[in-house]
């Protein structure tokens, strides 16, 4: 593959990626829960310390509904096929903000993952507003973990937006988001 293609492909996994919200009832199979894992195992982190701890719950997971009512999302969570819990393994962690950003690169991985693989997923931060009873309910000791985030994935129940950013906003211009021009 040259490495015009390869760019390409990287820029059109970047630019086409969109958060899918609507699941089939069509399981995920397993070997593609792997290879997004994969993805997210392969993720930069400080000193390569590779501080992140992934849980899978899948659908019909007692956890799921449980999940599922401790969020303002529990819509997506019941119909998402698979879900990935990522943890920071506080044991691991050498820095705060590092390992937290390290996370951000991990679970970004893991959604061009399922992009690159045709099923849909989303990012649901919002699950740490109920960070105690989301980890009380999966069983993590808080001691231990400290909950990032859950992606919640599946086959998409229809073609993804081409919204450019949440609500239908256009992304700002690059030029609005510099600090200095280029």
């Amino acid at each position: 593959m040259s490495a015009e293609h390869a760019e390409m492909g990287v820029f059109q996994a970047l630019l086409g990626r969109r958060s899918v919200r609507k699941f089939t009832d069509q399981p995920v199979d397993l070997e593609d829960l792997r290879r997004i894992l994969e993805a997210g195992r392969w993720a930069p982190s400080g000193l390569n310390n590779q501080p992140w701890r992934f849980l899978v719950v899948q659908a019909g997971d007692p956890r799921q509904a449980a999940l599922a009512g401790l969020t303002k999302y529990g819509h997506i969570v019941r119909e998402a096929q698979a879900l990935i819990v990522v943890c920071l393994h506080k044991p691991a962690m050498y820095h705060e903000g590092k390992d937290h950003q390290a996370a951000g690169a991990c679970i970004q991985n893991m959604l061009l993952a399922v992009h690159g693989l045709g099923l849909g997923g989303v990012w649901l931060g919002e699950v740490l507003n109920q960070e105690a009873l989301v980890m009380e309910a999966l069983q993590l000791r808080t001691e231990e973990y400290r909950l990032m985030a859950v992606i919640a994935l599946g086959h998409p129940a229809q073609p993804s937006s081409r919204l450019d950013g949440a609500g239908g906003s256009a992304r700002r211009p690059l030029d609005e988001l510099l600090l200095e021009a280029l």
